[in-house]
């Protein structure tokens, strides 16, 4: 019997640099509001996630610069790349962010994009930034550990 994948096995966009620029404090799993194009895209893998971030305005959370490409096949009803895009979520979680932003140093980074039983996800991280220690200090750790898992891969 096929093992079917989870959303963690195969996201369709992931952002690398928000586990080394911050501190991921708590997760949010989010759905996006997309038009027709934007979706295609998307399933496609032609998202970039890298400078986006998320905001409370309103009371209504809005997914700000991340990058979808041009549809190929689309026609004059393509959309704007770097538009807002709403995302949905229950009043009670935009509260509970909305007081966790409003925490000096605290934001809402996008780490992943999946797709979920045919609907897009965006994987939101409340993080709060590192200093430039704390990112060498996370790379000495990563090279320790990679160098012990090589000792005990030679050792057996």
């Amino acid at each position: 019997m096929a093992k079917k994948s989870s959303p963690k096995d195969k996201p369709l966009a992931q952002n690398k640099k928000a586990s080394h620029d911050y501190h991921i404090l708590d997760t949010i799993e989010a759905g996006i509001v997309l038009t027709g194009t934007e979706i295609k895209s998307i399933r496609a893998a032609r998202i970039n996630l890298k400078d986006g971030f998320a905001q409370i305005k309103n009371g209504e959370a809005w997914l700000m610069n991340v990058h979808i490409s041009l549809y190929d096949q689309g026609n004059q009803f393509n959309h704007d790349p770097l538009r807002n895009r709403k995302l949905l979520l229950h009043k009670k979680q935009i509260n509970q962010l909305a007081g966790e932003i409003s925490k000096k140093g605290v934001t809402l980074v996008p780490l992943k994009v999946y797709i979920k039983n045919g609907f897009a996800k965006v994987l939101l991280g409340l993080t709060q930034g590192k200093h430039d220690y704390d990112k060498r200090e996370s790379i000495k750790k990563r090279d320790q550990e990679r160098e012990i898992r090589r000792t005990l891969k030679n050792y057996r």
